[in-house]
């Protein structure tokens, strides 16, 4: 099954790959013809001035720019072709390193971190070799930022259902997903600021003095231009064609403030704009049939977005034109140009500047979808989870692990609580499998209630806050401790438990900062609380006589072990959880293998 996934995506990757080399040729041979109409260009306007004729010189230049604009717009979508291609190779690629190895080309989340968040530091949600980094396929700084917000939280039963839905029509549209993704790729390396400040931009008026008659100039100024080189070249009278030329370059001169305002702000972001619409038009175009990406291509089709945007980019595309001085000039003394794009580009943020924001708040939705179906696609196997109702607790799950784990080194178990409310106690020997089991059941939880397939054979959950207490660090900036951050820790969990519904905690190693006696009067209390709350969790811990507690409360709290074998001196961990209390501890084997022999 993996290798069938990894095979489409290496003939993906070879097809893009010779669909780029075929649009690179194209634009090399266009670049070509530009650089031969350049040469006929100079030697035009050579000829005229030799033959002291303005007209050769007149003809000539609008000819052959014609001819070179028309070539440059040519070879400026091959290009774009050929991008586009090598974009779908890397993704493809991507896919398959994400497979094999885990790595991924897209952000990891670091800045996502948090270690007071309630459960993302002590699960490796974000960061290095996290959660985020295996699933993230968001480009755009609005995209990483919602699927940030979908893992940091869980989401309500019907959004959950809604997403399951949505994924399970990505997972049939595995092509178009990375043709999205493809388009996309240029936003991961985009300034992050230019969208920033053209949603500023928009907002700002132009305040251009004399507007509306200048509009209404522009309109007529090619036709007095020609008028005046035709009495120039004809008539003799070659005053009037300085008065035409210099005064539509006045003109443009004197508001200048207005057109350099503009440039700072959008004269870069034409092309991005275009690659935007571009991944708009996608996601209109394709026929939905789940509500949630069906509402969200309605929310693009209602207001054209990708139109609008193209429009724009368009516009500023044209204002640009002034970048290259020899056109520029031409374009400002017959049109008015950077005048006549400026007032177009204000005629536009008038029209639609309100629907830029939403639009790609619709596009983030987009990319975090992906990012989920990512795991459907490429580990089908996974399980979608059900979500279960109820006041009470479900968190049942038959061979789940933990997805950050290696296949070939993931070890599953099957656990349940159905419908009640329990304390479970998990105790065991060192690196025998407790602290990986929470946090199996932990990340498991958050995907499940981001609405994302699970790496399970089967899960149902209720829809549950998650705490978990297992990194604990000092912190030297606070002047914190750690045992004072355990102290922490457990206050944020036992308010949690009064306040937030539906609490489920991950609890590892209790108390670890102070000594033994302490430990175990502390750890008893803590969970004691617990119970007189109605809390429901998971507690590991070396701690036997923690697992007393079973005797006390044999309706609330159940035991639960990892063990090992010992076998001719060596440890054997199997890593599977099992009912009852843990008879087999390994900390005077591990001191051995160091040196460090304990006394009988």
């Amino acid at each position: 099954m993996t290798q069938d996934i990894l095979n489409t995506y290496r003939k993906n990757a070879a097809n893009a790959q010779a669909e780029a080399n075929r649009f690179k040729k194209l634009a090399n041979k266009y670049s070509l013809m530009r650089l031969g109409v350049f040469a006929l260009f100079i030697a035009g306007v050579s000829v005229g001035v030799a033959i002291d004729n303005f007209a050769v010189i007149a003809i000539t230049s609008i000819l052959l720019i014609s001819v070179f604009v028309a070539l440059v717009k040519r070879q400026s979508e091959f290009e774009r072709e050929r991008d586009y291609f090598t974009d779908l190779v890397r993704i493809n690629e991507n896919e398959i390193a994400n497979i094999e190895q885990y790595d991924n080309l897209y952000d990891d989340g670091d800045r996502f971190g948090n270690d007071k968040h309630f459960y993302t530091s002590d699960l490796d949600i974000f960061g290095k070799a996290s959660l985020f980094n295996l699933i993230n396929r968001t480009a755009t700084v609005p995209g990483n930022n919602k699927l940030a917000v979908w893992l940091s939280a869980p989401a309500d039963k019907q959004a959950i259902l809604q997403r399951q839905e949505a994924l399970r029509e990505l997972s049939r549209k595995s092509n178009w997903k990375l043709e999205l993704q493809a388009l996309l790729l240029f936003a991961k390396t985009a300034d992050v600021a230019q969208l920033s400040n053209l949603v500023k931009y928009l907002g700002m008026p132009l305040d251009m003095p004399g507007e509306s008659w200048i509009k209404k100039y522009c309109r007529v100024a090619p036709f007095i231009t020609v008028v005046a080189i035709i009495l120039s070249a004809y008539f003799g009278v070659k005053l009037v064609w300085l008065v035409a030329v210099f005064g539509h370059l006045g003109l443009v001169a004197s508001r200048g403030a207005q057109i350099k305002k503009a440039d700072l702000v959008i004269g870069k972001i034409g092309a991005t704009l275009g690659k935007y619409a571009q991944a708009f038009k996608k996601a209109e175009d394709e026929q939905w049939q789940s509500p949630y990406c069906a509402g969200l291509s309605n929310q693009l089709k209602e207001k054209q977005t990708s139109a609008e945007i193209k429009e724009l980019s368009v516009l500023i595309n044209k204002f640009n034109s002034r970048l290259n001085m020899l056109v520029g000039a031409v374009l400002n003394i017959f049109f008015l140009w950077d005048l006549k794009q400026i007032i177009a580009i204000e005629e536009w943020k008038r029209a639609n500047k309100q629907n830029l924001a939403d639009a790609f708040e619709v596009l983030a939705e987009y990319e975090a979808l992906i990012s989920l179906a990512s795991l459907h696609i490429n580990y089908s196997h996974w399980a979608m989870p059900q979500i279960a109702d109820g006041e009470a607790y479900t968190l049942a799950a038959k061979n789940i692990g933990h997805p950050l784990i290696q296949p070939n080194k993931r070890v599953v178990n099957s656990y349940e609580l159905r419908d009640a409310f329990k304390v479970d106690i998990i105790t065991g020997s060192n690196m025998a499998g407790k602290s990986t089991f929470l946090r199996t059941i932990g990340i498991n939880t958050v995907l499940a209630l981001c609405g994302a397939p699970v790496c399970a054979d089967a899960m149902e959950v209720s829809v549950v806050n998650i705490i978990s207490y297992m990194r604990i660090k000092d912190s030297l900036n606070e002047s914190t401790s750690t045992f004072k951050a355990e102290l922490d820790r457990l206050q944020m969990l036992l308010k949690a438990v009064g306040t937030i519904p539906k609490v489920f905690f991950l609890v590892d190693e209790m108390l670890r900062g102070t000594n033994s006696v302490d430990k175990y009067l502390g750890s008893k209390a803590v969970i004691e609380q617990l119970i007189a709350k109605n809390a429901v969790g998971m507690v590991a811990t070396h701690d036997l006589q923690i697992a007393r507690l079973e005797d006390k409360y044999p309706a609330y709290v159940s035991n639960y072990y990892f063990d090992i074998q010992v076998i001719n001196g060596e440890m054997l961990f199997d890593y599977k959880l099992k009912h009852g209390e843990c008879k087999t501890f390994n900390a005077s084997l591990l001191l051995k293998q160091i040196g460090i022999n304990v006394a009988g």
